[in-house]
């Protein structure tokens, strides 16, 4: 494939940061964006909607259908499904891109924090994959991403977020087994993680974690995943792929313009 024209992309968490920016890249080819996400009112500290995503969507040349979806409800799951085909007569690509996250150790990590990750990661992750699938199978060029990073059981990864490792690690092992099951039906599935930090409003919102001037934009991820989705479904399944590599891959070595503050000093993400 060339480009993303004409193909119908259901991103989840897709009203603001990386969701955004891949939905955004798609849209330049003339992709149609189905934003399954929550915010449908604007967020006391989180800019973006699923509304003005779509404005933006559309500005950048592509058609959007905002659907507010909590992806831990398996009717809304189904009933945005239902909505994209109908809208746009089937689903090319799923993206699983919403999470929830809490970096914290295992005293200061309430239940109600736990099961939130579990149902919104791993959970979600699988429930729309599942609900996609369907459609998927009947695709020209077949996609699921997961923004979920390598799977490496180094226990440094673990030790001062539990909680969250086992949640982001869930949506790496759907990668994992479904990569392997759906291989046969030509139905790819692969996960990316970027190898710095991307400065992202959900990122601001954790606090003084990290400066913006050490991170880089969530463009590098939604140039990362679009040379994903332009490849053949058939050879290419069951990669974690670093966003850098997959760029020096398409000849882009030139990472600069990604930076927020270029010159300075990058921070290297979790799990890396």
């Amino acid at each position: 494939m060339s480009n993303l024209q004409g193909k119908t992309l259901f991103i989840t968490g897709a009203s603001r940061g990386i969701g955004l920016a891949i939905a955004k890249k798609a849209a330049a080819d003339g992709a149609n964006i189905v934003i399954a996400a929550k915010s449908a009112e604007p967020h006391p500290k989180l800019p973006g909607t699923i509304y003005t995503a779509a404005a933006e969507i559309a500005a950048a040349g592509g058609k959007a259908l905002p659907l507010q979806v909590d992806i831990r409800d398996d009717q809304q799951i189904a009933d945005a499904v239902a909505q994209a085909v109908a809208t746009f007569g089937g689903i090319d690509i799923c993206i699983n891109n919403a999470s929830a996250i809490s970096l914290s150790k295992t005293l200061q990590t309430p239940m109600k924090r736990y099961d939130l990750m579990q149902q919104v990661n791993t959970r979600g992750t699988f429930a729309v994959s599942q609900a996609c699938l369907p459609h998927l199978l009947k695709a020209e060029n077949p996609h699921i991403l997961n923004l979920s990073p390598p799977l490496n059981m180094d226990p440094k990864w673990f030790k001062n977020h539990t909680a969250y490792t086992i949640a982001k690690y869930g949506m790496s092992l759907c990668v994992l087994g479904m990569s392997a099951e759906l291989a046969k039906q030509g139905v790819a599935v692969n996960a990316l993680w970027p190898k710095t930090v991307i400065y992202t409003a959900a990122l601001a919102a954790l606090g003084a974690l990290v400066q913006a001037d050490n991170c880089r934009t969530p463009a590098i991820v939604a140039d990362s995943a679009y040379q994903i989705l332009i490849r053949d479904a058939k050879s290419c399944t069951g990669n974690f792929f670093i966003d850098e590599e997959v760029l020096a891959e398409a000849g882009i070595t030139d990472l600069t313009s990604y930076a927020v503050t270029p010159g300075k000093p990058l921070i290297p993400d979790l799990f890396i």
